[in-house]
C-alpha cells in the first residue's frame, strides 16, 4: 500500500523503513500514527520479510508526538492519545512480534516515542551527533510505544526510571553507555555499517530469530520452569526447520552456511 508519511521497499528479504516527513522533524501525526499500524500489519503478513531497516530523512531522526495536534484542543488531548496509540502500538506489536529482526539506524535527534520504538529494536546503529531524549515528563505526560519494556530491558529498570522522570537528553555516547544504543559510528559512516548489520541478519536463519526474540520478550515475566518449557518448545521448532538442517549440515561440512529462512 501506499504511504503519505513513510516510505517502504522491500528488495533481497530486507524492509527499508523510512520516517518521511522531514519538513516536520519527522513528527508522530495522526497520519502517521494510523500509518505505523498499517506498516506493522503489511510486515507481519508478508512472507519475503527477513529483517527491518528503520531510519529516516532530513535533520531529526523524529522529534516524536506531534504536540501541536494536542494543543489545537486541550479538551481533545486524551481521546487524540487514545486514537493515536491504537495505531501505533498496533503496529509495533506486530513488528516485534515478527520472525524478522528490526535494526534502527539513527542519523539525528530522537524524542519521545521515536526512542520508544528505538529501544524495542533488535540492533541500533547511533550517529555520533544524535541525541536521545525523554520528554514526556516535561509537558506532563507519561510514555507509550513500550517505553517501560524497552527502555527497562536495555538499561535497567532503575536507569530507565531516572531517563524518564528527569527527561533526560544523552549523547550517543552516553546514550551506549547506557545501553539504550549499541554502536556509535561517525555520521558519514553510520548508514552504511547499519546497512551491513541488515545485510548479514537478511541472510540468516529468520525462523531461529524470530523464536529468539519472542523468548527474550517474556524472559522477565516468566517463571523459570515455564521459561525453560519455552525454551524447550522454541528449540523443537528450530530444529525442524529446513535452516537448522543446513546449519548442522554446514557444520559438519566445515563450510559457511545458507539460510534461506525457512
Amino acid at each position: 500500500m501506499g504511504y503519505e508519511t513513510l516510505e517502504l521497499t522491500v528488495d533481497g528479504g530486507v524492509a527499508s523503513v523510512v520516517l518521511n516527513r522531514p519538513d516536520d522533524g519527522n513528527s508522530f501525526s495522526a497520519v502517521f500514527c494510523r500509518e505505523f499500524g498499517h506498516l506493522g500489519n503489511e510486515l507481519a503478513s508478508r512472507r519475503d520479510v527477513r529483517v527491518v531497516l528503520l531510519r529516516s530523512r532530513g535533520r531529526f531522526f523524529s522529534i516524536g508526538g506531534d504536540i501541536g495536534m494536542f494543543s489545537r484542543d486541550l479538551d481533545a488531548a486524551s481521546a487524540a492519545v487514545r486514537d493515536g496509540t491504537s495505531g501505533l502500538h498496533m503496529g509495533l506489536a506486530r513488528l516485534l512480534r515478527m520472525d524478522a529482526p528490526i535494526v534502527a539506524c539513527v542519523q539525528g535527534t530522537a524524542m519521545g516515542g521515536a526512542v520508544s520504538i528505538i529501544a524495542n529494536c533488535d540492533l541500533v546503529y547511533s550517529a555520533r551527533s544524535a541525541r536521545f531524549g525523554a520528554a514526556y515528563a516535561r509537558i506532563g505526560f507519561t510514555c507509550d510505544l513500550g517505553a517501560t519494556s524497552g527502555l527497562a530491558s536495555r538499561m535497567g529498570i532503575a536507569r530507565a526510571r531516572r531517563f524518564l522522570l528527569l527527561g533526560e537528553v544523552l549523547d550517543a555516547d552516553e546514550a551506549k553507555r547506557t545501553g539504550l544504543v549499541d554502536h556509535v559510528l561517525d555520521d558519514d559512516a553510520v548508514a552504511e555499517e547499519a546497512y551491513k548489520a541488515t545485510v548479514e541478519l537478511g541472510q540468516g536463519p529468520t525462523r531461529a530469530y524470530g523464536e529468539i526474540r519472542r523468548l527474550l520478550a517474556r524472559a522477565l515475566a516468566n517463571p523459570l520452569e515455564a521459561q525453560l518449557e519455552d525454551e524447550a518448545q522454541a528449540l523443537a521448532r528450530a530444529a525442524a526447520t529446513s535452516d537448522a538442517r543446513e546449519g548442522i549440515t554446514a557444520f559438519v561440512e566445515k563450510r559457511t552456511p545458507r539460510f534461506h529462512g525457512q
